[in-house]
């Protein structure tokens, strides 16, 4: 394994989830850190990066705020070890990963290319600066650093609320691709954007394609409040209609997916309807947005509770990613 100094990456926009061009490399980056979710993450990357034919950028970090309390620490020779041992511990996770059944079954795995990049500081904001331009990111639930009786680690939660591009959050455990796609749907234009990537994950995996509109169910404490709501089987009708509408205005028409209306609120129905999927694709934001938030009610509920790996897509109009200031250094890794 040889260090080389990483070069700037020019800048780019969101990925599309479609093949990279020339001007665009077909790039998906992973956050390593040795943790369960992390290990789930790496599993689940190179096993649809085989399918995909996409390079995976795995990015590692290393705390960096006790080095300047200690003249010891701060020899630029006791730096250099800790890069080259933590990309020697990401080079032996990667190598751990490869050989696991769910990753050996799959046609393709050998030709996944990867690099290893080290950087020192915030693993959330280097994760976020490195998915600039990156067709996806890709981390566990929960890094090293998580609180045990937390859902989502704050890792997880700043990159699926920031990176400039959709962002695979892999629960351990959740690590398996079996044919089918799940997204959730409303009206509203994030609900397209999350149609589309959904298409072109569906499209990819060869799986199938399921549209799920919840209709929630309300409970008023007034009596007087069903007089002026629709009846239920209404409610429904309208909602497989709207959805149904949606498919042929994003998709085209007689596009083949499996339209269902699930009663009960979206939070609550879509980690239900997606037990089992290869992808939970969801919008970060829906019509019941709260000003000001970065990331939905919905989306943050499914990302904790999915029982598969959840996909967050944000408007096309990527936010800049942050640059951190310390320089990386990084490993290629064949």
């Amino acid at each position: 394994m040889t260090m080389q100094q990483r070069t700037p990456e020019p800048a780019a926009h969101a990925g599309t989830g479609r093949r990279a061009t020339e001007e665009e490399p077909a790039r998906w980056v992973v956050g390593v850190d040795g943790s369960p979710g992390a290990r789930a993450a790496l599993v689940w990357a190179l096993a649809a990066a085989a399918e995909a034919g996409v390079t995976l950028e795995l990015v590692s970090s290393y705390p960096v705020d006790s080095y300047w309390a200690d003249p010891y620490l701060l020899d630029t020779r006791r730096l250099d070890e800790v890069r080259a041992d933590t990309a020697r511990l990401v080079a032996d996770a990667l190598a751990e990963a490869r050989e696991d059944p769910a990753v050996a079954a799959v046609p393709g795995i050998p030709e996944v290319a990867t690099e290893v990049v080290v950087r020192g500081g915030a693993a959330a904001e280097h994760l976020v600066a490195a998915a600039k331009g990156a067709q996806r990111l890709v981390v566990g639930s929960r890094g090293r650093s998580g609180v045990r009786s937390t859902l989502l680690g704050s890792v997880a939660l700043h990159c699926v609320a920031h990176a400039p591009c959709p962002v695979v959050v892999v629960h351990p455990g959740a690590v398996q691709l079996p044919p089918r796609v799940v997204v959730g749907v409303d009206d509203s234009a994030m609900s397209r954007a999350a149609l589309r990537r959904a298409a072109d994950e569906a499209e990819r995996l060869s799986a199938d394609l399921e549209v799920v509109s919840a209709v929630p169910l309300e409970v008023a404490w007034s009596d007087v409040y069903h007089v002026i709501t629709p009846p239920t089987e209404e409610t429904r009708a309208r909602a497989r209609e709207t959805a149904e509408a949606l498919v042929a205005e994003v998709l085209g028409v007689g596009t083949p997916v499996l339209v269902r209306v699930e009663d009960g609120a979206p939070a609550e129905a879509l980690p239900r309807v997606a037990a089992g999927a290869a992808l939970l694709v969801i919008g970060s934001h829906s019509h019941s947005r709260i000003a000001g938030m970065l990331l939905g009610s919905v989306a943050l509920h499914c990302v904790v509770h999915a029982p598969c790996p959840v996909m967050v897509v944000h408007p096309e109009a990527a936010r800049p990613a942050e640059q951190p200031t310390e320089q990386s250094t990084a490993a290629v890794v064949h």
